[in-house]
């Protein structure tokens, strides 16, 4: 009898998407409301324009304090729901699954460090490539015409 007993760690990705470009934030463990309201702050210090954003139902995003943080943004910050179980409508699905299936080496890097460096490396280079993230947005069926 084979046993490998497993001890998860995990790093998890937030992404905003625009038309050209997006941007990302790398957290330790699971996304929570904290990590969005970070990564909101971080969005509307890099702009100076109303965001609108387009979310799945991740429970952080439904969160209270999420909540009061984007009332307490006067309108900054409008919010549309994804419908539920449509990730195939969700630009930043897209993302993730280019960067695993094309970026990131098919080894599995040993610690949970080298993942996040591989990681973050990854998703630069394809933040430099403009026509990658349109085909993104083409994917989801959310091009503007």
């Amino acid at each position: 009898m084979l046993q490998y007993h497993f001890n998860w760690k995990t790093l998890s990705v937030i992404a905003g998407i625009t038309l050209w470009n997006f941007y990302f934030r790398l957290y330790p463990g699971a996304i929570r409301a904290p990590q969005v309201v970070a990564f909101l702050k971080h969005l509307l210090a890099a702009h100076s324009r109303k965001a609108a954003v387009v979310w799945d139902r991740l429970p952080a995003h439904r969160s209270r304090v999420v909540q009061q943080f984007v009332a307490a943004q006067k309108g900054r910050i409008h919010i549309e729901y994804l419908p539920a179980y449509a990730p195939e409508l969700n630009p930043t699905e897209y993302i993730w699954g280019h960067a695993k299936h094309h970026k990131t080496s098919q080894r599995l890097p040993q610690g949970l460090r080298r993942v996040e460096t591989r990681s973050r490396r990854a998703l630069r280079n394809m933040r430099r490539r403009p026509t990658l993230i349109t085909a993104f947005w083409k994917q989801a069926s959310l091009w503007p015409e």
